[in-house]
């Protein structure tokens, strides 16, 4: 048949009309109503069907439930339940060995079925085709690429002419919740989904980049990636995960940087957009996509505000910067960390800093041991000017520092232990 031609509506509910009850009853509505495809709705389980949310919960994408979709699958569950037939979780079993239904008898079914209703030249997956134009009638790209799983660029190749109304829109940018996805990246950390996001978020690298990196572009010296056109400054953060990965690859491995888990073959794009898309479903970001990460304009123009602010006022804190951008705290703390972990801010305490402005953290115990070795003793306010910290920073500090022994206090005076020790003599 003609490519995702618009199918006859009315022959379509006519067959569904006679085709109340068996497996290509269900067949064909789970691929016209739902926009399942063959593999789906062999791999179906009952642990995917979300009675009480009226969804389908796929590993990549969650499908709302039509009505008549639920109800014959409420009246399956309840006639395997009574007949004790719920040890195999599939939802579609053959019915001789009571086993997953083979992909061919899917094809088989539904073609039987199609042929019955007088709809000869439609196959199984223009069943599918058809349920996204119908998608696209009522929703926009970004929404109809959730729910399809298919990426948006994608759809607008196939579909745009199938669509006209949505022909050549423009597509809003996806607002990423950064606290969300901050705890996504924590859990995925070690697995190539996890790494995959962390590159695309933090370094902007694009999904094709990521399936051809080897580790011959990864220069942990240098603390860059050289790909073909240009070089990335790694992030701490990603410097760290690359050599956690590199430390767990045994001697032969393939070169790839992203691999499969089982096979350890090179991750080609479709099943690296497949691994992300169930990762960032998990973790409650469902309209998200890998090229979502990727760094955008508009956060860009956020994080040069937030840097200038820093360099106008010496500092920022958290509720400085929610009440610049209006974000949520918790978006706030995301916001701060990824500046942080770039290395475009340094936190002391509840401020953040531009680098080269104030002391490290990490720097402040040498800093202050070095300073006293030569001055013999400091007030507090040495110390601030010396780290250039706020003074009830400095304070804490200090009182750390006294606290483990590493300093004596002497009234409003610092002193090194050894130092005291002279003085007293």
């Amino acid at each position: 048949m003609e490519k995702n031609r618009r199918l006859d509506e009315a022959a379509l509910r006519r067959l569904l009309e006679r085709e109340q009850t068996g497996p290509e009853a269900l067949v064909l509505r789970l691929a016209w109503l739902e926009g399942l495809t063959r593999e789906e709705i062999s791999a179906l389980t009952w642990d995917q069907v979300s009675f009480l949310d009226d969804r389908l919960e796929l590993p990549d994408r969650m499908i709302p439930l039509e009505g008549e979709v639920r109800s014959l699958l409420w009246k399956l569950h309840e006639a395997r339940e009574a007949r004790g037939e719920m040890e195999d979780p599939h939802i579609l079993l053959s019915a001789r060995e009571r086993k997953p239904m083979r992909l061919e008898s899917i094809s088989r079914l539904a073609r039987q079925a199609l042929d019955r209703g007088g709809l000869k030249d439609v196959r199984l997956l223009d069943l599918r085709y058809d349920w996204i134009i119908r998608c696209l009638d009522r929703m926009d790209w970004p929404e109809a690429a959730r729910i399809s799983g298919v990426e948006v660029a994608t759809l607008q190749l196939r579909f745009s002419a199938s669509a006209p109304a949505r022909k050549g829109a423009g597509t809003a940018p996806v607002q990423v919740d950064e606290f969300k996805l901050w705890k996504i990246l924590q859990t995925e950390r070690s697995t190539a989904a996890g790494l995959a996001m962390w590159l695309a978020w933090q370094l902007g690298v694009q999904a094709q980049e990521m399936v051809a990196l080897t580790w011959e572009e990864v220069n942990f010296q240098e603390g860059t990636l050289h790909l073909p056109d240009r070089a990335i400054t790694m992030t701490s953060a990603v410097r760290r995960l690359l050599e956690e990965e590199c430390q767990r690859r045994t001697p032969g491995e393939d070169p790839h940087i992203l691999l499969t888990e089982q096979s350890r073959k090179p991750l080609d794009l479709p099943r690296l957009s497949r691994l992300t898309r169930a990762a960032l479903i998990r973790g409650g970001l469902e309209r998200v996509s890998l090229r979502d990460l990727k760094r955008d304009d508009c956060r860009d123009l956020e994080d040069e505000q937030v840097l200038r602010q820093a360099l106008e006022r010496g500092f920022v804190s958290r509720g400085d910067v929610s009440e610049l951008l209006g974000l949520s705290k918790t978006a706030t703390y995301a916001r701060l960390r990824r500046l942080t972990e770039r290395g475009r801010l340094i936190r002391v305490g509840g401020k953040y800093y531009l680098p080269g402005t104030v002391v490290p953290p990490e720097r402040h115990r040498e800093a202050i041991l070095g300073y006293l070795a030569q001055a013999g003793f400091a007030y507090r306010q040495d110390i601030v000017d010396l780290l250039h910290i706020q003074p009830k920073q400095c304070t804490l500090v200090l009182r750390h520092m006294v606290d483990e022994g590493a300093l004596i206090q002497i009234g409003q005076r610092y002193f090194l232990p050894q130092e005291e020790k002279r003085k007293v003599e």
